[in-house]
């Protein structure tokens, strides 16, 4: 019984990170009973994945931002510029993509840090300052598209981006070897980060769940890892934008859970005035998460552009409604200093989910807007439910 009481009370203690996962793997079930299989086959999980790839490469930087009780409106647009921005200097301009992709990387964080310093160094509320440089890429987008309404990108390193696949080496029983090598890679780099967590927690007698629910949570997530590996090496394998998904995840991940930065930014969103009374310095801070959204709409940008192998007058619109979103979903906390990189991505996953099986069962995209938005309200009334049992 201790082992089902210790569940029981870990689960109530987490639900914010354990809740968005059964929320996944319900919406998952769900709309494989109601399509007879069709949602989970390979070539729909590949393409859910594909079109989550940008809206989950911005989420991952709105947590940050929401971290830190600040929100930024402007990646939309900022992201759809950056995509025209690349488009014309690979097609009009003739730049090889080894220098494009820096450049727009670069200007990403240029455009981050001009949202910072309004923020940071001026004071002016994230909200407003953000909205009116939404505003600003709207109109530079379309200043840079109105000529030719469309720019075509015929160059087919960068298209690849967004449509490609990593090369298969093998086939074994037609399954790419390549992708479950990648699969199996993640499982290993997985179990070893849990486990060092969990010696490090032991070592500084912090607490820590028992051995049995920590063994099942490890075969629990090697196995859905394991399962949706084996599922997209049934296709095509890992496309680019899944491998650049997974990359930036890493790198965040990482980031947010072993860094100094990491730990100040979680400080800041808790306190901020505590945060700076105990030597942090919030400005910093401030600018390094803008700036760091600001990179991230430029690969986003470059990921949607790929996608679409062309920039659009449209590019970028509601995306960052779509990024505020999937960081929502995720578990992140309106009232800062809570949030997950990883939430970030299954949020983003949950809302392509929603997307993909209400397309597949041909269900109106009026309706498609208010499940949505249901979704939506739903994860921010959770976290103010739990918030409130937890204070």
């Amino acid at each position: 019984m201790g082992f089902f009481n210790e569940a029981k009370s870990l689960f109530k203690v987490n639900i914010r990170d354990y809740g968005m996962y059964i929320a996944l793997i319900v919406i998952m079930l769900t709309f494989s009973i109601m399509t007879n299989g069709l949602f989970m086959s390979s070539r729909n999980i590949s393409n859910l994945l594909d079109s989550a790839g940008y809206i989950a490469v911005l989420a991952v930087g709105m947590t940050l931002v929401i971290v830190i009780r600040h929100i930024d409106l402007s990646v939309g647009f900022a992201a759809g510029f950056l995509g025209a921005i690349t488009a014309i200097l690979l097609a009009q301009v003739g730049l090889p993509i080894y220098l494009t992709i820096p450049i727009i990387l670069v200007l990403g964080v240029v455009v981050g840090l001009f949202n910072g310093v309004l923020v940071a160094s001026i004071g002016i509320p994230s909200f407003v300052a953000t909205l009116a440089g939404m505003l600003i890429y709207r109109g530079a987008l379309l200043q840079v598209t109105e000529k030719t309404g469309t720019i075509i990108i015929n160059d087919d390193n960068f298209n690849a981006i967004g449509n490609g696949f990593i090369p298969s080496i093998l086939q074994i029983n037609g399954l790419h070897l390549l992708s479950l090598l990648v699969g199996l890679v993640g499982i290993l780099l997985y179990i070893y980060s849990e486990i060092s967590t969990r010696k490090s927690k032991l070592k500084y007698q912090f607490e820590v769940v028992s051995k049995e629910i920590f063994i099942m949570k490890l075969v629990m997530v090697s196995a859905i890892i394991a399962y949706i590996t084996w599922i997209l090496a049934g296709y095509n394998g890992f496309s680019w934008t899944v491998v650049i998904m997974l990359l930036v995840v890493v790198v965040y991940h990482f980031l947010t859970t072993k860094t100094v930065l990491g730990r100040h930014i979680y400080a800041v969103g808790s306190n901020p005035e505590a945060a700076h009374l105990s030597g942090i310095n919030v400005k910093k801070i401030t600018y390094i998460v803008f700036g760091s959204m600001g990179m991230l709409a430029a690969l986003s940008g470059m990921l949607f552009t790929s996608r679409l192998q062309s920039a659009t007058t449209t590019a970028g619109t509601l995306f960052e409604l779509d990024a505020i979103a999937a960081a929502y979903v995720g578990g992140v906390s309106s009232a800062g200093g809570v949030g997950k990189v990883t939430g970030a991505i299954i949020g983003a996953i949950v809302m392509a989910s929603l997307s993909s099986g209400m397309n597949l069962l041909g269900v109106g995209i009026s309706y498609q807007y208010m499940i949505r938005g249901g979704v939506l309200a739903g994860a921010v009334i959770f976290d103010v439910m739990t918030r409130k049992q937890r204070g």
